[in-house]
């Protein structure tokens, strides 16, 4: 849905595109009166972390990595940790290792998941730099709209977007290749609710399970 923006208080625009990223891209065009179009996005590379993130993986024996991330801004964007340690555990019989990501204050999260992967995920914390390059060595990342599910887009990571109130419309995986799943009950709302969105709690872990593997086996498809 288009917003009103005002430019430098003087003059008001409309916000254009489905995607956040259209809308604010079309107020710069607005703003600087140029023609712009998204690229990809260029993230610099630390060689101390590189080696730090490559040493941490090597000590804990992941390799064929996938990164899943139980966390969110609020409890009804959050799909259940223990689901996501389901996932791993069916990823883990194709030979992929998961590694579960978590942030500040997502500890439980965290280890809810690593605990009912049974052994096939691994909980780990990351500074913004360490997840970067945690990020690009990923085959695939799972999760719901947060940060780290934008990161791995932007780095062309491929992902399967769990989502429930927030529109994938708007908010989803933008350039990279990407399965989103979403319940069409789940009503669209921005509203911080602590408790889980009950169409998001439809999606199953077999519905995830086979989107990972459809873009593991399959990298040209592209949904969502």
């Amino acid at each position: 849905r288009e917003s009103p923006a005002t430019l430098f208080y003087t003059r008001q625009e409309i916000a254009r595109g489905a995607h956040v990223i259209e809308q604010n891209l079309s107020l710069v065009q607005a703003l600087t009166e140029t023609s712009l179009h998204p690229g990809p996005l260029q993230l610099p590379h630390d060689p101390a972390t590189e080696q730090r993130i490559h040493e941490r993986l090597a000590e804990a024996g992941l390799e064929n990595l996938v990164i899943i991330n139980p966390g969110a801004g609020w409890g009804a964007k959050r799909w259940p940790a223990q689901r996501y340690g389901a996932v791993a555990r069916a990823l883990a019989c194709c030979g992929l290792r998961s590694v579960v990501n978590y942030g500040p204050g997502e500890d439980q999260l965290a280890r809810e998941a690593e605990q009912a992967s049974e052994g096939a995920a691994k909980a780990f914390a990351f500074s913004l730099t360490e997840l970067i390059a945690l990020t690009r060595r990923a085959k695939l990342f799972i999760g719901g709209d947060t940060g780290p599910l934008h990161l791995a887009a932007a780095l062309q990571v491929p992902t399967v977007a769990i989502f429930g109130p927030t529109d994938p419309a708007r908010n989803g995986p933008y350039g990279t290749r990407s399965i989103v799943l979403r319940n069409p009950a789940s009503p669209t709302s921005h509203s911080r609710r602590p408790q889980p969105d009950e169409g998001m709690l439809e999606i199953t872990v077999d519905a995830v399970v086979d989107a990972a593997r459809h873009l593991l086996t399959r990298p040209e498809a592209s949904h969502g």
